[in-house]
């Protein structure tokens, strides 16, 4: 993983599936951004097992590494949006703070979808409190394929 959210977000989605990862011999690392993953990986004993789940715009360096890369698409922010739909992004986050950042020239006329993506991104306060709550808010049956896949593959 790239970093920390990432962590948070799939470990909260594997408890609420009832799945122990660490009794399954299966750890979630965040490696400190894409950059990472060829030291990351480099520095891994030999025949580890190694699943990365990245942005779509980081892609290419975690591709470079491993065979087994899941995509968000264009992040993870981006699949919890989508998987939860803009109406319920709305219902957990501040509408207030939301809606001044909407009055913001730079963001008026853009589609709500892409208005929401930018207001998490915006402030890591912001990220680190929201993303949990919208990852808690999924349900389970509707999880985004690359948080899926990473870990259920």
């Amino acid at each position: 993983m790239e970093g920390t959210s990432d962590r948070t977000v799939l470990e909260l989605l594997a408890r609420r599936a009832g799945r122990d990862l660490g009794s399954e011999g299966i750890e979630i690392v965040p490696i400190g951004g894409a950059q990472a993953i060829r030291r990351f990986v480099a520095g891994l004993p030999a025949g580890t097992r190694v699943r990365g789940l990245c942005d779509e715009n980081e892609a290419y360096l975690f591709r470079r590494v491993l065979d087994d890369v899941h995509v968000c698409r264009p992040d993870l922010e981006g699949e919890l949006i989508r998987a939860l739909g803009i109406e319920r992004v709305l219902e957990i986050v501040d509408r207030g703070a939301f809606a001044k950042m909407q009055q913001q020239p730079a963001q008026r006329g853009r589609p709500l979808e892409l208005q929401l993506h930018r207001w998490l991104r915006s402030s890591s306060v912001r990220f680190h409190r929201y993303l949990p709550q919208l990852a808690e808010a999924l349900d389970l049956d509707h999880i985004p394929a690359p948080l899926r896949d990473v870990l259920w593959s």
